[in-house]
């Protein structure tokens, strides 16, 4: 019997959609990228780029509110650093433009400063919030 899976909790938030596009935008754009940089600035934006939608996820499985924007202050880093390392490499001349799509790049950046903001509140009014912040953590336990 077939069955069709849920979706675990943090693949239905839109940031970490974006940041899996983001990903795959990173990887094809450092394919082309001077062999020399393959251990250098490549794979220093690659990891950057799984990084934002890997502590997403971490995040949104943990139990705590308080972890979950430990992990998503983690993504925001990462994602710093790869619009950093795009500049760089737009700099160095290996690509034209930026690598990561400066629009892909500013929604992700948005709505992670959204989701960040909202579960702030939480800690701050944990009152005017009834439900867990993390939705049904124990779904893909």
């Amino acid at each position: 019997m077939d069955t069709i899976a849920t979706p675990r909790p943090h693949e239905r938030l839109d940031v970490w959609q974006d940041a899996m596009q983001l990903v795959e935008v990173v990887y094809r754009a450092t394919s082309s990228f001077p062999a020399d940089e393959r251990f250098g600035l490549v794979a220093q934006m690659r990891r950057a780029a799984i990084s934002v939608p890997s502590n997403i996820a971490e995040g949104a499985a943990r139990r705590s509110t308080s972890e979950y924007l430990r992990h998503l202050s983690f993504a925001r880093g990462s994602l710093a650093e790869l619009s950093t390392q795009s500049e760089i490499a737009r700099r160095l001349g290996f690509c034209e433009g930026t690598v990561a799509d400066s629009a892909l790049l500013d929604r992700t950046y948005a709505r992670l400063n959204a989701l960040i903001r909202s579960h702030e509140r939480r800690v701050r009014e944990p009152d005017a919030f009834s439900e867990s912040p993390i939705p049904d953590p124990q779904s893909h336990a």
